[in-house]
């Protein structure tokens, strides 16, 4: 199929499901009190897959077979992907799920993977939050070719998925197909979480705002494993019934659900869990989140929804906060804080993880901005590291002479108070403000210099530099 008739293709069958979804979805026909069905590889049953409809969680038996009591409120049975099996994905969106309906038996058919997935990538998309068929322009032509180049320079046996955690569209869901192209071209499996601005606003409370994300993308948690990882997808975003009011909060059933998921998780595997409002300040019950938590050693939360990238560490869970893809709503180059506009790229081996920033358009050594500034009598030099954690180090120097570290201040982006600051500006989105935020590393300095160097070192050892000449 060449290239013009794909993209057809994914257009006819996105919009269509879009359309078909949306008047037919979740229709209750009559069926046994119990779903059965098997998990094979085409012939042989796989045993030991966890499979759950969001309320309770069950295990394949030795010939791959399942029994489960959906609850009343139940819409969808998913399977938990175990490793070393493909992604089940439609034009790379992912389906591990099957929607309930009048059948008894729901199978589901995996395929083993070609080679070991231990070693496999994963990049976090925060945000693309398309508005307007202008705003889709802008991601297709510059966040789409990106993920297509990086993939590339990954070589063509990498192993790598995404995870959009959420604020796919702004409110607009006849974006989503739009969405959905810009995942069938980056070519890589991609799974998704709900965001506040994916939710329908006018169709009651909590239980009914994800109706049209469900229709396309089904369940809005649940789990899957690649290698030594296991990876959990949640929806932290508690609609509160009137129009665009919501909180940050995980509903009681998701952590019962998270419970019983985790009772199949190792103390000491990876744990990938991937939301969208940042937990370890926005959402109300994080006390009861992190408590399901305890003795898990190695824990990273993966979120979105800031528009700007803050890293966080509490109760030894380290949570990333990314830049989003759109940055600051599709107005300029960068997030509120600088950051940017661009995603999160993760490698992991085994049970370890390593990861970096990339900013759309450049090259991944670009990790920091500096600016030099004219005072009055001296000269003040602001290096902006966005992807900064306790482990980094920052030095700078001064016509090549060392000077140490320079100071940690909390405060404003210049680039960001250039383009956003005041009820002006931007001039298309005029609510974007720049965000005063606490990676900025700032030290003052003889108008005499001629030349500043900026050296940033990432907790693996990676070194970025940046050289200003004043």
């Amino acid at each position: 199929m060449n290239r013009r008739s794909f993209l057809q293709s994914v257009g006819f069958i996105t919009g269509s499901a879009f359309i078909s979804l949306q008047s037919n979805a979740f229709n209750k026909l009559s069926r046994d009190k119990t779903v059965t069905g098997r998990v094979t590889d085409g012939k042989k049953g796989i045993a030991n897959v966890v499979l759950s409809d969001g309320y309770s969680v069950v295990l394949t038996d030795n010939n791959g077979k399942y029994s489960i009591t959906p609850d009343a409120k139940a819409t969808n049975i998913f399977m938990s992907t175990p490793a070393g099996y493909e992604f089940k994905t439609d034009y790379n969106v992912a389906r591990q799920y099957e929607t309930l309906g009048s059948r008894n038996a729901y199978d589901f058919t995996l395929k083993a993977l070609k080679r070991n997935d231990n070693k496999h990538n994963f990049i976090i998309w925060a945000d693309p939050q398309v508005k307007n068929k202008n705003d889709v322009k802008q991601m297709m032509d510059t966040a789409v070719p990106d993920v297509q180049q990086l993939l590339k320079s990954m070589g063509p046996d990498a192993l790598v998925h995404g995870v959009g955690v959420g604020d796919l569209v702004w409110d607009n869901h006849a974006l989503f197909p739009d969405y959905n192209r810009a995942v069938a071209q980056m070519g890589i499996p991609f799974f998704q979480a709900l965001g506040n601005h994916d939710q329908d606003y006018r169709l009651g409370g909590d239980e009914t705002a994800d109706k049209t994300f469900k229709e396309i993308y089904g369940p809005t948690y649940y789990s899957f494993n690649r290698g030594k990882a296991h990876y959990v997808v949640l929806d932290d975003v508690r609609y509160l019934g009137v129009e665009r009011t919501y909180d940050g909060y995980i509903m009681e059933n998701q952590l019962n659900w998270l419970a019983q998921d985790l009772k199949h998780v190792n103390k000491d595997q990876l744990l990938i869990i991937c939301l969208h409002i940042p937990v370890h300040n926005a959402v109300k019950n994080n006390t009861d989140f992190y408590a399901l938590l305890e003795g898990y050693t190695n824990v990273h939360i993966m979120s979105g929804h800031t528009h700007y990238n803050l890293n966080n560490i509490t109760n030894g869970i380290y949570e990333h906060n990314h830049g989003t893809v759109c940055g600051a709503w599709w107005t300029g180059p960068i997030c509120s804080d600088g950051t940017p506009r661009g995603y999160g790229v993760y490698e992991v081996n085994g049970n370890e993880l390593k990861w970096y920033y990339k900013s759309t358009g450049f090259d991944k050594t670009k990790q920091l901005s500096v600016y030099t500034e004219e005072l009055t009598n001296q000269k003040r030099l602001i290096a902006n590291v966005w992807n900064w954690d306790p482990e980094w180090k920052v030095e700078y120097f001064l016509d090549d002479k060392p000077m140490g570290a320079p100071e940690q201040q909390k405060g404003f982006d210049p680039l960001a108070v250039q383009l956003y600051k005041g009820d002006k500006l931007p001039v298309s989105r005029p609510f974007a403000e720049p965000k005063k935020m606490d990676h900025l590393f700032v030290a003052h300095f003889s108008p005499s210099v001629k030349k500043v160097k900026v050296t940033a070192t990432d907790r693996f050892g990676e070194k970025y530099t940046v050289i200003t000449e004043c």
